[in-house]
């Protein structure tokens, strides 16, 4: 099922349940994505195209807990906590840091990497296996850790 139809299934489901804020974050991605749909110069949607789309919306959320976190505003960070929690649940599982680290030595095995010098290679690598299922700043300290 496309990431478009999803949506749509999960906002009747919140109209019919009363949830607001669930409908009000599901109506924001789905306006992602239709103006996404409507652009038509990135090409068509697929599977690649979605998860960067939930990775952005995500990210956004990220930075907005952390700017009303620091402006003491709790309400506010605790509703974008709550939208990520629900934009969440259409990105694959996360990965822990232990399933990270292990997945970065396998790449530094695979590139030969040994050094703080190879940090680009590993990281670039890194990037591509782990996408949509870490987060790029605790990728960037794991593989930093283990090339020191």
């Amino acid at each position: 099922m496309s990431l478009s139809t999803t949506i749509v299934e999960g906002i009747k489901s919140a109209m019919k349940a009363g949830d607001k804020l669930r409908l009000e974050t599901l109506r924001s991605l789905r306006a992602r994505v239709l103006e996404y749909e409507k652009s038509g110069a990135e090409g068509p949607m697929d599977e690649k195209v979605e998860q960067d789309l939930l990775l952005k919306e995500a990210k956004k959320r990220k930075d907005a807990i952390e700017q009303y976190s620091n402006a003491g505003r709790d309400e506010l960070a605790a509703k974008e906590q709550a939208e990520l929690e629900i934009i969440n649940e259409f990105l694959p599982k996360q990965l822990d840091d232990a399933e990270i680290t292990a997945r970065v030595r396998q790449i530094m095995e695979k590139t030969g990497a040994s050094g703080p010098a190879d940090f680009g290679k590993v990281m670039g690598a890194a990037m591509g296996a782990l996408r949509g299922q870490a987060d790029g700043a605790r990728v960037q300290a794991i593989v930093k850790e283990l090339l020191n």
